[in-house]
């Protein structure tokens, strides 16, 4: 499609730029153990049949209602994980600068994440979370263990990194990510920290972005999410907002917002982009499904194809790469229908490779992409 040539035309122009670019990525910190859950055992290791869908899961633990149930999940792998670490592993693939702060192991950083800390120079407050994914051929359920990050605060941030180093990094990164609201209960608060301790402080800045993801805030209270909303609406004032959203994230926020739930239809997807972000007033809402993508900013809304994956080597950490594509797409100053292909192709890379792509992996993927 145009679109695509476009976007490689555009990125053939700018992607030198991303060497020069620093990215803050922000706050939380998980060990993500992927588990395939069993249905038959054959043998030993990974001879075995796999309960292949969600709902198939769903039955077995239902049918265990009054008695009891033995499900084993068969461990794939251990790797860092967490939407920030994800995200910014993304970024550090594009060939940005990174630097990380957040719950990647204390007193010492837990082994997952030495060589990241080290890529990264981070910064760690507290011991990570947990996650074990287990997943299926239609989504993942995460079971998630995060007694450690109710660490996560303004005041531990400074303990950790010093009042004057944080200021600086701050004043320097082009792109300041924060990420995982849902799982950190002092997110909000440490929003606020920010808003009113830090940025007046820094001055203005010509370039300066912003990228929240909320992810999933189906269990928090509609009120907090709302309060959460209108505290990201203040940072407009300090920077560029944009605000990342699956689909159903996007209708939890419409709902929040008074708004009724729309569908995947492009001028749909389109409208609901467009519709939140006038609501919140910033510059940027993108909306991604499974198979597609839009954005709106004040000088409109556009959609783009995703290269939907029928069976992906992995699914954790496909959001968050889409979200490191989006934003690489930014700091490079794309049209934001580049910025969108760029997004679901680092996505697409990924889901098909279990690696995060450098931006020649993603311009190779487009052009294969565009030939079909």
């Amino acid at each position: 499609m145009e679109y695509r040539e476009q976007t490689l035309n555009e990125l053939s122009r700018k992607a030198p730029e991303i060497n020069s670019k620093l990215a803050l990525v922000g706050f939380d910190g998980f060990v993500d153990k992927i588990v395939h859950p069993v249905d038959v055992r054959h043998g030993k290791g990974d001879d075995f049949t796999a309960i292949t869908t969600i709902a198939e899961f769903g039955s077995r633990i239902s049918a265990a209602a009054g008695k009891s149930a033995n499900i084993e999940m068969y461990q794939k792998l251990e790797k860092l994980g967490g939407n920030g670490p994800i995200m910014a592993n993304a970024l550090l693939g594009t060939g940005a600068k990174v630097r990380y702060l957040g719950a990647l192991g204390k007193p010492a950083i837990h082994p997952v994440f030495e060589e990241f800390a080290h890529k990264t120079e981070a910064v760690s407050v507290t011991n990570p979370g947990i996650t074990t994914a287990a997943e299926f051929r239609d989504g993942k359920i995460m079971f998630g263990d995060m007694q450690a990050l109710d660490e996560v605060t303004y005041p531990a941030l400074i303990e950790a990194m010093g009042e004057g180093a944080l200021f600086d990094l701050l004043s320097r990164s082009d792109l300041i990510s924060m990420v995982n609201w849902t799982m950190l209960p002092n997110m909000s608060s440490l929003f606020i920290d920010l808003l009113e301790k830090v940025f007046p402080n820094l001055g203005p800045r010509d370039q300066r972005q912003f990228f929240f993801d909320l992810a999933d805030p189906a269990k928090r209270a509609e009120s907090d999410i709302a309060a959460v909303l209108q505290i990201i609406k203040r940072y407009q004032s300090h920077g560029s907002v944009t605000l990342g959203l699956n689909f159903s994230e996007s209708q939890q926020i419409l709902k929040v917002l008074g708004h009724k739930k729309t569908d995947t239809d492009p001028e749909l997807l389109k409208k609901t982009a467009r519709t939140i972000r006038e609501e919140l007033d910033i510059s940027c809402v993108v909306v991604h499904p499974t198979h597609s993508a839009a954005c709106a900013t004040r000088d409109g809304a556009w959609w783009v194809e995703g290269p939907f994956c029928e069976h992906p080597k992995i699914t954790t950490g496909a959001g968050d790469h889409f979200n490191a594509g989006f934003s690489t797409g930014q700091l490079l100053g794309l049209s934001p229908e580049a910025c969108l292909t760029v997004a679901v192709c680092t996505s697409g890379c990924y889901v098909r490779t279990a690696k995060s792509p450098s931006l020649s992996d993603i311009s190779q993927f487009m052009q294969g992409w565009s030939s079909q």
